[in-house]
């Protein structure tokens, strides 16, 4: 238990090294941006993976997204909130359509609610566009950067740098990934396993399917409102194509390309390098389609549980190999 406990704190410095230092020692604001995309999309990430867990597969995580983005928009330039009021409510408001859509569909099989996120998704990005007061097709410009934020000695934060963006974008995804670690290491996390093994045999063990789906359906969309908040804030714009159904997609490759079985290290780790495969591929503009859609393949077929699942492969195998001469030696 000493080890282990130690083990877990190291882990934790290490991360937190991760996350703190790269701004400070990289001038390309070019690259911390890149850091900041990828913050976001594990967020991204995350949520749809919590929904999988349940054994629900969504393709309108984007549209929750949006919700969140918009009515951050919306609070801060019709209303005059401050962004640090709007962030949170965002997620509420985010929140809440999740509670209501997710009331008439978490109960579908899962090509029934598969549809539904699609058609949610799909009629969300047309409503942007068709109304007058999303800002219709052209979308919402000029959208403020966060309020400054006043701190004793006379120092104020000012969001007028990419790292100052960059270190709300950690904290957001800080809370995320303790919030979901809390979750799912609670009698809650254990049901969504439950729930993803066999809703009926969970169902007899009286555990209702309805209400944990329902519990991950909230809490996923909360979190995800609340990046869409971070989204419209740190790009100044935004516009209903952003947010459509191929965004969705993308985010399902996020969880699934890390490891559908590793709920945070697998949206973590998909997301990062589908965000940095991508950007690092424009030398090549036009065939980096190709080369990320044969990526994508190749993980899904060949390695079905993953980049992590065959991480763990490799070490097991090297492990195996580390122990021949051993065991070659003992039949000798």
């Amino acid at each position: 238990m000493f080890w282990k406990k130690r083990k877990r704190i190291a882990g934790l410095c290490v991360l937190g090294f991760a996350l703190i230092v790269p701004p400070l020692v990289i001038e390309s604001p070019y690259v911390v941006h890149i850091l900041t995309l990828s913050a976001v999309n594990v967020v991204l990430g995350i949520g749809f993976a919590m929904l999988l867990n349940c054994g629900m597969i969504s393709l309108g995580i984007a549209a929750f997204w949006a919700i969140g983005a918009y009515a951050s928009a919306l609070l801060v330039m019709n209303l005059g909130l401050s962004f640090w009021l709007a962030l949170p409510f965002s997620g509420i408001i985010s929140g809440l359509v999740g509670l209501v859509f997710g009331s008439l569909t978490v109960q579908l099989d899962k090509g029934a609610f598969l549809l539904m996120t699609v058609s949610i998704n799909a009629i969300l990005v047309e409503v942007f566009g068709h109304v007058e007061l999303f800002g219709g097709w052209e979308g919402i410009t000029r959208i403020p950067p966060p309020n400054p934020i006043p701190l004793p000695f006379h120092i104020t934060i000012e969001f007028l740098t990419k790292t100052a963006f960059y270190y709300l974008a950690v904290f957001l995804l800080v809370l995320t990934l303790a919030t979901s670690y809390a979750l799912y290491s609670s009698r809650i996390g254990r049901a969504w396993r439950s729930i993803n093994l066999s809703k009926n045999l969970a169902q007899s063990l009286g555990i209702s399917v309805f209400r944990y789906r329902l519990t991950a359906f909230v809490v996923s969309s909360f979190f995800v409102g609340l990046v869409g908040s971070f989204h419209a804030h740190y790009t100044g714009v935004l516009t209903p194509g952003t947010f459509s159904v191929f965004r969705s997609i993308y985010v399902q490759f996020y969880a699934i390309l890390g490891g559908p079985g590793y709920v945070l290290s697998g949206p973590t780790v998909g997301a990062i390098v589908m965000t940095l495969l991508p950007e690092y591929l424009r030398i090549v503009k036009e065939i980096e389609p190709i080369i990320t859609g044969a990526f994508i393949v190749l993980v899904a077929v060949f390695f079905p549980n993953g980049m992590l699942g065959l991480l763990m492969r490799a070490q097991s195998l090297l492990t195996t190999i580390g122990k021949w001469p051993n065991g070659l030696k003992s039949c000798q």
